[in-house]
């Protein structure tokens, strides 16, 4: 899949021109009319929607991370960025600011490509089943974007032709827009293969579809649909297709990418030679990898715009493995002065020691970061950089089985439940959960909610773990001091770009901004 990224200047056009008419058709670009033609114009463009991932920071870059991690209680902006930090602090003045407004208007970018794919692929004619696969891993690509558009910003308008720019389209409900993601996710999944080989690998699969479908069905709280679509995974066709990994840490190397746990993952290529973000320009080379880690490391290593709060340490240390010791997630997830359970003095940080560059401090104000992102499990490694390779396991086996189980718990079938949790768990070593002990639904959901703490911190779910679950409030402030300033009924949702609403009449702002 590394090798997918190939891109089309049709698809990717861009407006850029100087003194000339805007009106007149370049003549030395393709048109929609001309590109369309063959399989491998097909290819070219479903390969140009993947491209959206890592156009810009706006996205799975590296935007998408702060969103679902900072803007939860389980980071916070701790750098230089002051809009970023005031972002993330629920204290936004600027609607058009680019954290927000970039990532709504990347998104619209992947369904615009997405939707000139599902428009003009059936007109092309090749092999049905490449012809039909394609589509499908465009609907599905178009469903993870509004996913996201609905997760953050609650009423996106529904775009499903290739668009026009007299365009103006109202916004849907936000049961509208979750019922368009629930639709091309479960179109995707009739026609998305099982599995790719070769350079195909890492494509959207029919797991893929299914376990977005059901994550789709559990952020509504629909319980019984997640767990039909979960099930896919635990008695369905994609039974025995996924494992999780013996080695925890193998989800977030760059040398164990796509490995039996991934369900799918947002593919990174290190190009030393790129020079620009912008994928719609030919004239340069293309950065496919990552600036994430660059963002996330520690001081003195990266910017260190992304903090992990500290409560997180204690909530790993809330019980041990069944042979007495640490929970062995707890130092792949947070570089802290202890992930070296000996201390500062023993834990190494890009080539140094904790104490070296900050001191023997281990109180609550030593500083904590994020480590799935980074790169410092490879040897010799002193430093970030703009262009990591490390791929972003965006749904993982383990997450499914955690989900599975909340959706079990959601229909009355807890004891049912159990069996997933503890798969999990013993993975990390910890005994199993007792049933015999009689935990009701509310238990188990609280319980649940501390595994997807120890499993998933620092991938990307936290905010909409706690947007699902109804606990998102200023209560969080008593571990995220930043959710004093949360609101009810309006920090939910980002605001919708005011530079949109003013070019559409159409489109209305999100309430309390």
């Amino acid at each position: 899949m590394k090798k997918i990224l190939l891109l089309t200047s049709m698809i990717l056009m861009v407006a850029s021109a100087c003194n000339r008419d805007f009106d007149q058709p370049n003549p030395n670009s393709p048109t929609i009319a001309s590109f369309w033609k063959s399989e491998v114009d097909a290819i070219k463009g479903i390969n140009a929607v993947y491209s959206t991932f890592h156009r810009s920071a706006a996205l799975y870059s590296r935007f998408l991370f702060y969103h679902g991690m900072l803007r939860s209680d389980e980071g916070y902006g701790s750098g230089g960025d002051i809009t970023l930090n005031n972002v993330m602090s629920f204290n936004q003045t600027n609607y058009n600011e680019g954290l927000t407004a970039g990532t709504w208007q990347n998104l619209f970018i992947g369904v615009f490509r997405a939707n000139q794919v599902i428009a003009y692929v059936p007109t092309i004619e090749i092999d049905e089943v490449l012809k039909n696969r394609i589509i499908g891993e465009a609907k599905f690509l178009r469903g993870l974007f509004y996913f996201n558009l609905t997760l953050y910003f609650g009423r996106p308008p529904i775009i499903l032709e290739p668009s026009e720019p007299t365009d103006r389209p109202s916004n849907a409900t936000n049961a509208e827009a979750w019922a368009q993601v629930e639709k091309d996710l479960t179109e995707a999944a009739t026609t998305l293969p099982l599995s790719y080989t070769g350079d195909d690998l890492g494509r959207a699969t029919r797991g893929a579809a299914m376990g977005l479908l059901g994550k789709t069905y559990l952020q509504q709280s629909k319980y019984q649909e997640a767990a039909t679509a979960l099930a896919f995974f635990i008695t369905g066709e994609g039974k025995g297709l996924y494992t999780l990994t013996a080695n925890y840490q193998d989800n977030f190397k760059a040398s164990t990418e796509n490995n039996s746990e991934s369900v799918f993952e947002v593919q990174f290529r290190f190009n030393p030679n790129e020079n620009t973000n912008d994928d719609v320009d030919e004239t340069r080379i293309n950065n496919t990898g990552t600036s994430i880690a660059q963002f996330y490391a520690p001081r003195g290593v990266g910017f260190s715009d992304g903090g992990a709060r500290r409560w997180l340490i204690g909530e790993f240390k809330k019980e041990n493995t069944a042979l007495g010791t640490r929970d062995p997630r707890l130092p792949v997830t947070l570089l802290f002065d202890s992930t070296d359970v000996r201390g500062p003095l023993s834990t190494m940080v890009y080539g140094r020691t904790f104490a070296s560059r900050y001191g023997t401090n281990t109180g609550e104000s030593s500083a904590v970061w994020f480590r799935k992102q980074l790169n410092d499990n490879e040897a010799g490694r002193t430093e970030e950089g703009f262009r990591s390779p490390n791929n972003l396991r965006l749904l993982r086996y383990a997450d499914i089985l955690l989900m599975y189980a909340e959706a079990l718990n959601g229909i009355g079938q807890t004891a049912q439940a159990f069996p997933f949790v503890n798969t999990v768990r013993v993975r990390a070593g910890l005994r199993p959960l007792n049933l015999a002990a009689g935990w009701n639904q509310v238990q188990f959901l609280g319980q649940i909610k501390h595994e997807r703490i120890t499993e998933l911190t620092g991938e990307g779910w936290r905010f909409a773990d706690l947007q699902r679950w109804g606990d998102l409030g200023p209560e969080l402030a008593a571990r995220d001091p930043e959710f004093t300033n949360f609101v009810k009924n309006r920090n939910e949702w980002y605001p919708i770009p005011q530079s949109d609403i003013d070019l559409n009449p159409n489109l209305t702002q999100n309430p309390g901004y």
